[in-house]
């Protein structure tokens, strides 16, 4: 038996959907641990697309149970058009999808709250998703979140919602009186969802542990990229979850011991959503291309990704943080077409060279990237089936990455659709 973690390595979008759609033909269970319904996985079967925001991508293979974790916080509105967008498409979710009691609840005001406070940000703003993700956490931090199974408790529910908006007042005092959520309307829209929730409702950490006691073998799934960790990444330009390996156990109710192999996804390049430091970031017309030929648009929210080289120097500090021991290297096929490739493999500050990315932000700003240039294929990828079929210079691009980061690449994408896959271990 292998239980199996998938995380991302970057600033998120690398690729895992596909990655978890692939490695759930060998799992029973897949795990979802943290984040919210500002995670996109996509997936391309047959040329049929899937996009999913809180569901794992396992739910596209008949007969694997899906869970989300109480890690995730859960915007319940969100949850069903995804399932209902499923059964449209041949997908029955039901008996196969379940979620932790204990999860928090996106609720209808935390989206108004967050966009109330991007706009107060003006041009500090962190360009967020507006899904509600920030206030959230935030409720379950500061203890005046909503839990799932609190649902099915009118009276603490109404209470919860009422404690929650008199927290928020000072925020929503500033709306149009006819744009302030209420306790009523927001206790209403929940409760219509409560008989169609109960189904869901599940003790996911119980369930996990019983499945290891059974030798099921558990995928478990990460949202977002570990440079978006709340501790760990490019703070204050982060998600509020930790998507490193300690959001897996935190998010799921389940001991370090079952995890037996970490896979973390990158793409052959980098790219990024909203603001925040980039220090290999294309500015110009190779870095629109890339974004084109790529198709670097946002699965939640459409917005253009900006895009550059990959940047070793943090994929290293990524492999070192998550413990990882393989790679899935995806869309090696957007750099068919360049004659040469630059990698970064350090940073200049201040006049010094350094090999780990400095702890302070604003020293992060302003580093400048270290540039090796290898060659390219100038060849189609998508045609290799296999590891041999690759051309020398895409081998040799291939172990120069995992020479540097200490890290074998045991998948390679080539492509959007499930088939164009190179397995290499």
């Amino acid at each position: 038996m292998t239980n199996r973690v998938v995380l991302g390595l970057q600033w998120g979008d690398e690729g895992k959907g596909k990655i978890v759609d692939l490695l759930s033909r060998d799992a029973d269970i897949i795990a979802r641990c943290q984040g919210g319904a500002n995670a996109g996985h996509t997936v391309k079967i047959n040329s049929q697309q899937f996009i999913l925001h809180l569901i794992p991508s396992g739910i596209l293979h008949p007969g694997k149970i899906c869970l989300i974790g109480n890690g995730v916080v859960l915007d319940l509105f969100q949850l069903f058009h995804e399932m209902r967008e499923l059964q449209e498409k041949g997908i029955d979710t039901t008996g196969r999808l379940f979620v932790s009691g204990r999860a928090h609840l996106v609720m209808p005001y935390h989206k108004v709250v967050e966009a109330a406070q991007e706009s107060a940000r003006g041009k500090e703003a962190l360009n967020t998703s507006k899904r509600g993700i920030g206030p959230a956490y935030h409720d379950k931090v500061a203890r005046y979140g909503i839990q799932f199974a609190e649902i099915f408790d009118d009276n603490l529910l109404r209470e919860k919602i009422r404690a929650s908006l008199q927290e928020k007042q000072s925020v929503l005092a500033a709306l149009p009186e006819d744009q302030r959520p209420t306790v009523d309307m927001t206790f209403d829209a929940v409760r219509a969802k409560r008989d169609e929730a109960r189904l869901l409702l599940c003790d996911v950490s119980k369930y996990l542990d019983d499945a290891v006691a059974q030798n099921k073998r558990i995928l478990f799934e990460g949202a977002q990229g570990t440079l978006l960790d709340v501790d760990f990444g490019t703070y204050p330009f982060v998600t509020s979850s930790n998507t490193t390996i300690g959001g897996v156990l935190t998010g799921l109710g389940i001991g370090p011991k079952h995890l037996d192999r970490i896979t973390g996804v990158v793409k052959a390049y980098q790219t990024r959503v909203g603001n925040g430091p980039f220090p290999t970031e294309l500015h110009d017309q190779l870095g629109k291309d890339i974004r084109e030929w790529g198709h670097e648009y946002g699965a939640t929210t459409g917005r253009p990704r900006r895009t550059g080289w990959i940047d070793l120097v943090l994929l290293k500090y990524a492999v070192r943080l998550n413990g990882v021991d393989d790679i899935a290297l995806m869309k090696m096929d957007v750099m068919d077409k360049l004659k040469e490739i630059k990698v970064c493999v350090g940073y200049k500050l201040d006049g010094q060279k350094l090999d780990t990315p400095p702890q302070l932000g604003s020293e992060f700003a302003r580093v400048e990237p270290i540039y090796q240039t290898l060659p390219g294929w100038k060849k189609p990828v998508h045609e290799a089936k296999k590891y041999g079929d690759l051309c020398p210079n895409a081998k040799a691009y291939l172990k120069f990455i995992e020479d540097f980061v200490g890290a074998k690449i045991s998948i390679l994408s080539t492509g959007a659709e499930r088939d164009e896959t190179i397995v290499l271990g």
